[in-house]
């Protein structure tokens, strides 16, 4: 059986910008989390949908951090119990979807959350990053696209969430 060759990890800072193209999110602004083991997208107005017979979620990502944005629609992959920061557990929906960091794109399972009142819209947990193949250097922010692409609002200073 030939193998497969895996492509090198890759070194981020625990900042980032990434894109979720098949949601029409581009350039945005993510805290690289391992502390947390899923991925999650800031979301309201979330609701199940039915489509075609299918499960779907609709939720609109609308945070301070994003440009203006649609309402999204996905088929909806199933629902989680994750601890939340406070560590109370909560039912989050999860949805699938191509998550782009740097110049890696990788199918990625992203739970839908409230995040409105935190400075990133989306985190990027652990199973992404092995996924990935990525590891994340504390000291570094910001490496995978140049200054200009930082969304406005956002400084370079190291500072917490």
């Amino acid at each position: 059986m030939k193998r497969i060759a895996r492509p090198p990890k890759f070194i981020i800072g625990w900042r980032e910008v990434v894109s979720l193209p098949d949601l029409g999110l581009d350039g945005i602004p993510a805290k690289i989390d391992t502390g947390a083991r899923t991925t999650a997208l800031h979301a309201d107005q979330i609701r199940q949908i039915t489509v075609k017979g299918q499960d779907w979620v609709e939720f609109h990502p609308d945070h301070a951090a994003l440009a203006d944005v649609d309402l999204i629609a996905r088929p909806l992959v199933g629902q989680r119990t994750i601890t939340n920061t406070s560590g109370v557990p909560e039912s989050r929906f999860v949805i699938s979807t191509p998550l782009i960091v740097g110049e890696r794109t990788r199918p990625a399972q992203i739970t839908l959350s409230d995040r409105a009142g935190m400075k990133f819209p989306i985190i990027i947990g652990r199973r992404a990053l092995k996924t990935h193949r990525l590891i994340v250097d504390i000291t570094k922010s910001w490496t995978t696209a140049p200054d200009p692409r930082v969304p406005a609002g956002f400084d370079t200073k190291d500072d917490e969430e």
